[in-house]
């Protein structure tokens, strides 16, 4: 709905995208015919429960497929349930903020996963229900928001518009949402659905996933302390409940009052982040001990046109993994982000992510250097 909005906060609408709704048994076949063992994929809430109370059978069964499918390849399916968007009805209503927001997605946790839960490997709650914290920390150049504009008021002011052109007083979302209500509504939400979860299928490996960066203090006055207990602090504890803990790098970030521009002169990726692939091993190693639960890297990877960086990132990305098994954490997993180039919220198609590339005219498939490499890798196990 958003982004078809005047003035709207994303770049361009997201049309077909990638099609993998439809193509998805090509997609799969092909993820595991470089290697993989493990697809992580999400649910869209908002098709299976496109208004409160009804639950699409047809939508259940699509998912049951793609699950299927993963199967058939020898695949282990990672379900990820909410991943940043919502219903209409659910936003409408005002989103995480709603008092029965936790209840609502309970409701919806507990009827997929009657419907998905024997097929299921892993089961991650949310995606990245940290990030509204995140926002507060964030730098952003100066020529993306108008003069004496935070970042946070101008996601209020985004609110505020979209409330009155679609005549939603109640209108909140993921991103737009009262940061401290929304993380309220996100944290009873998680347990909660955990619970549905686990009510159903107690043997399912449940957690969620959070982005975390490299934090490094700059030189001086640095809040990073504050950052990582405002940040990260409550879903760290939150995860000593879980089964595992998601964690998505993709840099550093040097912090002084608030998070600063990448140093000058460094390397940066098509999304302004600094191409650092050792925050991957220093990331697992803080979230390891501070959750004290498994971890698995849902998320890494690098945006550019120029795939031999991504190789070269990958590399040393799992370089600086190992470095930290080695050390001791108890690591199950690595999964990149992305499996095929994609529409990226408010950047839409520029940044490249994948490691299949997309015609988005033709949605033919064309499989990088660094999808085989990162294949090769995992078919051996070994660096």
């Amino acid at each position: 709905m958003l982004e078809h909005l005047p003035k709207s906060i994303f770049d361009e609408p997201s049309g077909d995208a990638c099609d993998h709704y439809h193509l998805y048994p090509q997609d799969i076949e092909m993820l595991a015919s470089l290697g993989f063992n493990t697809y992580r994929f999400s649910l869209e809430w908002a098709r299976i429960e496109p208004e409160e109370g009804f639950f699409s059978r047809a939508q259940l069964e699509h998912y049951r497929r793609m699950l299927a499918a993963c199967r058939e390849h020898n695949l282990t399916p990672m379900l990820t349930y909410s991943h940043l968007s919502l219903p209409r009805w659910f936003a409408m209503q005002g989103g995480w903020e709603q008092k029965a927001a936790a209840d609502r997605f309970a409701r919806f946790c507990e009827r997929a996963t009657r419907h998905l839960g024997d097929l299921t490997g892993y089961a991650a709650t949310l995606n990245e229900p940290n990030t509204p914290q995140m926002l507060k920390w964030l730098y952003l150049p100066p020529s993306k928001l108008p003069a004496g504009i935070s970042l946070p008021m101008a996601l209020r002011f985004a609110r505020a518009r979209i409330r009155s052109q679609v005549d939603a007083p109640d209108f909140s979302s993921f991103l737009l949402g009262n940061a401290k209500k929304t993380r309220e509504g996100l944290m009873a939400a998680h347990q909660k659905g955990k619970d549905a979860i686990k009510a159903v299928r107690p043997d399912l490996p449940t957690g969620f996933t959070l982005t975390i960066s490299d934090d490094q203090p700059a030189d001086g006055e640095s809040r990073i302390a504050q950052k990582r207990a405002e940040v990260y602090g409550p879903w760290l504890e939150a995860a000593r409940q879980c089964d595992y803990l998601g964690v998505q790098p993709y840099s550093r970030t040097v912090v002084g009052k608030k998070d600063l521009a990448p140093p000058k002169d460094v390397e940066v990726t098509q999304t302004g982040m600094e191409f650092y692939p050792q925050c991957v091993g220093e990331v697992v190693r803080y979230a390891a001990k501070q959750a004290g639960v498994p971890i698995i890297v849902t998320e890494n990877g690098i945006a550019t046109e120029d795939d031999s960086r991504r190789v070269e990132y990958t590399r040393h990305a799992l370089a600086g993994l190992k470095s930290a098994i080695d050390d001791g954490a108890d690591v199950r997993g690595y999964m990149a982000w992305s499996l095929i180039d994609n529409f990226e919220w408010n950047q839409g198609y520029t940044p490249k992510f994948g490691l299949i590339a997309v015609d988005f005219k033709t949605q033919q498939r064309t499989i990088k250097p660094s999808a085989r490499m990162l294949g090769e890798i995992a078919r051996r196990n070994s660096l």
